[in-house]
């Protein structure tokens, strides 16, 4: 009985601790993008059919002390969509925002890739479906690509992707 105590408060810490690691890693990759950066967002627009790119930069910066990021978005050629988002990292690293963490990899060149998904309401007629988040995060460059899967389907549609190069500071 004894052994069998020590192995479950084993299995707990070690619980506890891969938790934490989750949380510190994902926290570390998002600090690195703090910064400014330049790029474009590219979009499907559900009318038409067809995608549409526009200049789009962001300014990225941790909230001291805590599990938050503030991205401030510029859209240059569209001052009036400039906006600031702030997102939170869950404690237990298996959240950003509402989106769950499905993997974080690293890629061969470096670089780290975390897919999310959540549920939401999208296109025109506002059907239900999954959406599925991919963050590339590297030292030059940070894309976020946002694809949907509505609910009886099969195949995913990119909506949209942001792609940045970070800027100098020259």
């Amino acid at each position: 009985m004894k052994t069998l105590v020590i192995v479950c408060v084993a299995l707990l810490a070690t619980s506890i601790c891969n938790a934490q690691n989750s949380f510190k890693t994902i926290q570390n990759d998002f600090k690195k993008l703090s910064g400014t950066w330049q790029g474009s967002l590219t979009y499907l627009d559900y009318s038409s059919g067809k995608p549409y790119t526009m200049p789009a930069d962001v300014e990225i910066s941790r909230v001291p002390k805590t599990n938050k990021f503030i991205f401030s978005n510029i859209y240059p050629n569209e001052t009036s969509a400039n906006s600031m988002d702030t997102i939170s990292i869950s404690t237990d690293g298996k959240y950003i925002e509402k989106e769950e963490v499905k993997s974080r990899q690293k890629l061969p060149n470096g670089d780290i890739e975390i897919i999310t998904e959540e549920l939401g309401k999208d296109g025109n007629d506002n059907k239900s479906a999954t959406f599925k988040h991919t963050y590339t995060l590297g030292k030059t460059l940070y894309k976020k690509r946002k694809d949907v899967q509505f609910a009886g389907e099969s195949k995913w549609i990119n909506r949209h992707e942001y792609t940045y190069k970070r800027k100098s500071n020259k």
